[in-house]
C-alpha cells in the first residue's frame, strides 16, 4: 500500500479500507464474522474515537461515549475489543503499519538515487498524512496520554520513520550526494516539518497553502540544507 500514484491515497487509506485491515489483523480477537459488517461497525467505531479524542482528548472518552456516538450498544463495542486500550493499540498499529508500508518500499527507479529517494519520501509521507490527517493527528496529540506500553507504540513509530529519512541521508552522504554533520539529528529535524501538514492544518488552510505548494516548500528547504556544495576554485 504505497502512495507512489498519490491519486489514489483517498481509496487506498480510506477509513473503509484502513478498518479492513484492522479486521484482518484482528480478526481472532473479533467475534464478528461477517467482514462487511465487522468492518462497517469498526469504520464507525474508529471515526467515533477520533472526533471524540479530538474534541476532549483521548483519556477523557469513555466506552459509554463511544457507544453512543458511535451508534452501537456497549455489547456491541466488546464484540470487537476487551478494553480502550485494546481499541488504542489498533488505531496506533494501523497507523504505524501505513506508515512503514508507504515508506518503507520506494519504486525501483529510484531506489538508487538519495535524491530523488529523499524527494520522494518528503512528497510520500506528506500526501499519507493528508490521506489519513485525523489518525495521525490523534497519534501525534494524544501519545502523552497514553498508557506506557501504547506511548512507547507512538514513539517508536516515529522513530522508524526517522530511521529511513536517516538511511537514505547516510547513503547521500556517503554517495556525495548530500553535506551532513549529524545524519541522525538532521532527520530528527526533518520530521517536524513533514508532521507540520497535519499538525497545523488550520494555519495552511487559512493562507492558502496547497498541498502541492508545501510538498514543493519543504522539499526545496530540505534539499538546500542537505545538499553538498561544489567546491569553490582554490586560492
Amino acid at each position: 500500500m504505497q502512495p507512489a500514484d498519490h491519486k489514489d491515497d483517498a481509496n487506498a487509506f480510506s477509513m473503509e479500507a484502513l478498518c479492513q485491515r484492522i479486521f484482518e489483523r484482528h480478526r481472532d480477537a473479533i467475534r464478528v464474522r461477517k467482514p462487511h459488517v465487522a468492518v462497517a461497525n469498526l469504520a464507525r467505531i474508529v471515526e467515533a474515537t477520533l472526533k471524540l479524542s479530538n474534541r476532549q482528548g483521548f483519556h477523557a472518552t469513555s466506552l459509554r461515549d463511544l457507544a453512543e456516538a458511535s451508534g452501537l450498544s456497549m455489547g456491541g463495542l466488546y464484540a470487537y475489543f476487551p478494553n480502550k486500550t485494546t481499541l488504542l493499540a489498533m488505531i496506533l498499529g494501523e497507523v504505524a503499519s501505513a506508515a512503514h508500508e508507504a515508506l518503507g518500499a520506494p519504486p525501483a527507479a529510484i531506489a538508487g538515487d538519495p535524491h530523488r529517494h529523499l524527494a520522494w519520501l518528503i512528497k510520500s509521507h506528506i500526501h499519507l498524512t493528508e490521506a489519513m490527517q485525523p489518525w495521525f493527528v490523534f497519534a501525534f496529540m494524544e501519545a502523552k496520554s497514553f498508557p506506557a506500553a501504547e506511548r512507547r507504540q507512538a514513539i517508536d513509530s516515529e522513530a522508524a520513520t526517522e530511521s529511513i529519512i536517516a538511511d537514505v541521508l547516510r547513503r547521500g552522504a556517503a554517495d556525495g550526494v548530500f553535506s551532513i554533520g549529524d545524519i541522525d539529528l538532521a532527520a530528527a529535524l526533518i520530521k517536524p516539518l513533514l508532521q507540520e501538514w497535519y499538525v497545523k492544518r488550520a494555519k495552511h488552510r487559512k493562507r492558502g497553502t496547497s498541498i502541492e505548494t508545501y510538498v514543493a516548500a519543504t522539499t526545496d528547504f530540505i534539499m538546500a540544507a542537505v545538499r553538498a556544495r561544489a567546491s569553490g576554485p582554490s586560492d
